[in-house]
């Protein structure tokens, strides 16, 4: 069972390692060359990742679809990022696009 210390102790842990994480990138960037196609290869796994983010909390609700209305609200919001819209377009054009499928019975 979790104590008060316990707890304490394991969220100091966790700050301390994320701050010295992030400190290390600086740290070490004048220590550590890449080769550009190590370079080009961390930035394309940033936005991949960040598809499978995008992919996996849209179609997926706990183990099971999510429905057509989320999606096409993430489709929405995608097109308009790309076209470069502003943020808070993109982001009232994706949730209105949600909510108006789902207000017409679109799970």
């Amino acid at each position: 069972m979790l104590t008060a210390t316990s707890l304490l102790a394991a969220t100091a842990v966790l700050g301390v390692g994320t701050f010295a994480f992030r400190a290390a990138g600086p740290v070490l960037k004048a220590r550590v060359r890449l080769s550009p196609r190590a370079e080009k290869l961390f930035a394309v796994s940033a936005v991949v990742l960040l598809a499978c983010l995008v992919a996996t909390s849209s179609l997926v609700e706990g183990s099971e679809f999510a429905g057509w209305a989320r999606p096409a609200g993430v489709a929405v919001g995608g097109v308009l990022a790309w076209k470069k819209a502003p943020f808070v377009l993109v982001v009232l054009a994706a949730g209105a696009t949600a909510a108006g499928l789902r207000l017409l019975g679109v799970p």
